[in-house]
């Protein structure tokens, strides 16, 4: 499957299927504090464990995202 392909895919998954556009929504809340963070100068400790459990959540969720893309994609191996 093409990149533009599996984009398309994830497209129709975001305006068709509720847990995938959940998932997603939460993994750009979740990217855009990460990418707060990242624009400090410094991060105290609990900053420092804060990214580390975004980066961990974030990696979940794409996970969860990718299963998800998988049972929807068309099956590659009837062409």
């Amino acid at each position: 499957m093409s990149a533009a392909e599996a984009q398309e895919v994830k497209n129709v998954l975001l305006q068709s299927h509720d847990q995938y556009r959940q998932l997603a929504e939460r993994h750009h809340q979740l990217d855009t504090r990460l990418h707060e963070l990242s624009e400090k100068h410094y991060l105290s400790a609990s900053e420092q464990v804060e990214e580390v459990t975004i980066k961990k959540r974030k990696l979940a969720l794409k996970d969860q995202m990718e299963a998800i893309a998988r049972q929807h994609r068309p099956n590659s191996r009837a062409l």
